[in-house]
């Protein structure tokens, strides 16, 4: 996600602005701007999640209307080529989808392994009794 954008799901001067305005013009603005500051980091695999299960459910209804309604174009040759392009399709983009997977997990894991870091040397400094520079405070900036 991308941390620089100005109307983020955060608490940023520009997104608390939004919410009092939203507050002041109309109250379900506000509280949709509420919402989206305190939830909107969990819609991107929200929205992932629904389209998956959307995507599931309304393929057997393509390929159920497109045979039953339409009986096909009539060309077999053209029917079975179809079909099989569709399912090549339906395979390509889960593989696409399973590759996305694995790349959240490998970014999970490196800004894991990252704040891990920041942290034990924090302690490894706080224990030795060093104190911190004012510049640098070993936190993440956002």
């Amino acid at each position: 996600m991308n941390t620089t954008a100005l109307i983020r799901p955060a608490w940023t001067p520009a997104t608390i602005a939004l919410m009092v305005i939203g507050f002041m013009v109309f109250w379900p603005l506000g509280l949709a701007m509420l919402a989206y500051i305190i939830w909107g980091d969990r819609l991107e695999g929200f929205k992932r999640d629904v389209n998956r299960a959307t995507d599931g459910v309304f393929a057997g209804c393509r390929r159920k209307t497109w045979k039953a309604h339409r009986g096909g174009t009539g060309n077999v040759a053209f029917d079975d080529w179809r079909e099989k392009e569709l399912e090549r399709l339906a395979q390509e983009r889960r593989r696409l989808d399973e590759t996305l997977k694995e790349f959240d997990d490998y970014a999970r894991e490196l800004r894991r392994a990252k704040d891990q870091e920041e942290f034990d040397r924090f302690m490894s400094n706080r224990s030795r009794g060093t104190p911190q520079p004012r510049g640098e405070t070993g936190l993440l900036d956002d």
